[in-house]
């Protein structure tokens, strides 16, 4: 097997339960392709560059499998990479900074299956498939929980006994690859300093917020899984445990799995819909209350990482509803009026970087979702490292 290739391009792998986002960088860290395989498991598309076919991926192999065939046909082998860098959405309680892939690595990330059952055998399986056909490329792991690895023990710890029957309850927080590019890329978007308490809003299809000091978390909605928190698209958010152990004895664990992760949320409460741009489109009942109860929860949450700040100084969104959702943002920011927001309504239709209005006394921002160049950039700052 020849060396891989020292200045070849980068592949970022970003494995979810149902889909496989790729990109291609190369040594400046531009990204020259990029795409997604989606749907997998039903009527699946891949997506490469600004071309997309209909297929049908059985399971995240065939996704896999390809993409590499998509790449191959623009002459970009396995061997030719620099290195390839994966998204791993749990790392536990050790794994807390990228790393690169190893024996040891893998079986601490399978260690964490448990924690996010739908996410990281996805995430280990393009691991041992490059282990196994390209062995000599290099291959590094970020996290989605390392962000918050931060976190002062007391945001983290929930009020139950530390016993062997708790062992690794505790919150981790997610979206952590999403924060730490915000971080990133806010200073280069709005021109100023990062400020110094700025409460970043991930909203999308998983929605989580994150208190950000000094460009560190120190709290955030998720805990456990990345079930609590915010109402999402198919996912319940905070939960009364009680409630919970209630399903359980009604229904069994793997159906209460099911009704939790993949039937509540936007698709619980509307009877049938996630995706926010058609809820907003849908004029029915049920609809519109699931729309008031994403807003009314993001809002609560805000008050409780605005308090665990005290205070802001900035808003920041992100993700798929934060840069596009011009009337889901204006309906957080107005109901923010009362800490010194004030939204330009212009900026706000057209989804413009800056949103907040002269005279605001907290600066508003969109950033793009930019997770992919930081895993790049995780990996060749491990390279640069020897």
């Amino acid at each position: 097997m020849a060396r891989p290739a020292q200045t070849g391009p980068i592949l970022v792998l970003n494995a979810g339960s149902s889909s496989i986002k790729f990109a291609l960088f190369d040594q400046k860290l531009h990204e020259t392709v990029g795409g997604i395989a989606e749907s997998i498991g039903g009527a699946s598309r891949l997506r490469v560059g600004d071309q997309t076919t209909e297929a049908r991926f059985a399971d995240h192999a065939d996704a896999l499998d390809a993409i590499l065939g998509a790449l191959a046909a623009q002459d970009v082998t396995p061997e030719r990479l620099r290195a390839v860098a994966h998204r791993v959405v749990h790392g536990g309680d050790r794994l807390t900074g990228p790393m690169r892939v190893t024996d040891a690595v893998q079986r601490e990330i399978a260690k964490c299956t448990p924690l996010a059952p739908l996410h990281n055998p996805h995430n280990l399986a393009p691991m041992r498939t490059f282990a196994r056909i390209a062995p000599d490329v290099p291959q590094f792991a970020s996290f989605d929980t390392s962000f918050h690895a931060a976190n002062p023990e007391v945001a983290t710890r929930y009020a139950i006994p530390k016993m062997v029957e708790t062992q690794g309850i505790r919150r981790y927080g997610f979206h952590g690859l999403s924060y730490a590019s915000l971080v990133r890329r806010l200073p280069q978007v709005s021109g100023t300093d990062l400020p110094s308490r700025l409460l970043a809003f991930h909203l999308g299809n998983g929605a989580s917020l994150c208190a950000i000091r000094n460009g560190q978390s120190i709290a955030t909605t998720m805990g456990y899984s990345p079930l609590d928190g915010l109402t999402m698209g198919t996912r319940s958010g905070g939960i009364d445990a009680n409630a919970v152990l209630r399903l359980v004895e009604e229904n069994g664990v793997e159906r209460t799995k099911a009704i939790l992760n993949h039937e509540s949320g936007l698709l619980g409460l509307s009877g049938g819909k996630s995706d926010m741009r058609k809820l907003m489109l849908d004029p029915s009942e049920k609809s519109a209350f699931a729309v008031d109860h994403f807003c009314y929860w993001t809002l609560r949450h805000a008050g409780s990482l605005m308090a665990a700040l005290e205070g802001v100084d900035a808003i920041a969104f992100t993700g798929g509803i934060g840069e596009n959702a011009s009337e889901i943002r204006a309906r957080i920011l107005h109901a923010l009026a009362w800490v010194g927001v004030r939204v330009d309504p212009e900026r706000n239709d057209r989804n413009a970087t800056r949103l907040h209005a002269e005279g605001s006394a907290v600066a508003v921002w969109i950033v793009p979702a930019d997770e992919e160049r930081e895993i790049a950039l995780d990996a060749v700052r491990l390279l640069s490292a020897g």
